[in-house]
């Protein structure tokens, strides 16, 4: 309950109670990263973002990146390899972005969830977008897809792409 307002009117007591249900949508991104048989294999730096029509950058999910090593930022130097998000939003931020950057992922499934009231989803206006998921590795290769979306949505959204190299299934998940 969020609010509880108590009214007296001529001797006679009226309870009012108005409940609010929180936004409950959820958004989830499920990221496959494949296991490669390459004789030098690094784990690819992945960055997740949504972007508007206009292909700017509205919301970083996340940005997975060598965060440790011999020297203070020395992961940060292959950043500009995930040369898409780079221009658009990478090169003007100060990293690591709380709650947005991490670590490298090994191979296998890992997904990202959200709620709607989540500080990289709030300011989301009604509107299409586009997921991004980009993905370079060292003595590797780049990859890069996107899956549109509407946001928010009244009925549930189940999209799914695959890439061919660097990334395997990606999907999205939005539930009103």
């Amino acid at each position: 309950m969020k609010y509880l307002c108590l009214f007296f009117l001529s001797s006679v007591c009226v309870l009012a109670v108005t409940a609010s249900e929180p936004d409950s949508t959820k958004l989830e991104v499920s990221v496959e990263i494949p296991q490669l048989n390459v004789s030098e294999y690094h784990r690819p730096y992945v960055a997740v973002w949504v972007q508007d029509t206009n292909r700017k950058v509205v919301a970083n999910l996340a940005v997975w990146y060598q965060l440790t090593g011999k020297t203070e930022g020395e992961g940060t130097k292959w950043l500009p390899d995930l040369r898409q998000w780079w221009r658009r939003s990478g090169r003007s931020l100060e990293l690591p972005v709380d709650g947005v950057c991490g670590a490298t992922r090994p191979a296998g499934k890992h997904t990202l969830q959200f709620a709607s009231n989540d500080k990289r989803l709030a300011s989301l206006k009604p509107g299409d977008y586009v997921l991004v998921i980009e993905a370079a590795r060292e003595v590797g290769g780049r990859e890069l897809l996107q899956i549109p979306f509407t946001w928010p949505t009244k009925s549930s959204i189940e999209e799914e792409v695959a890439g061919e190299t660097e990334l395997g299934k990606v999907s999205l998940s939005i539930t009103p």
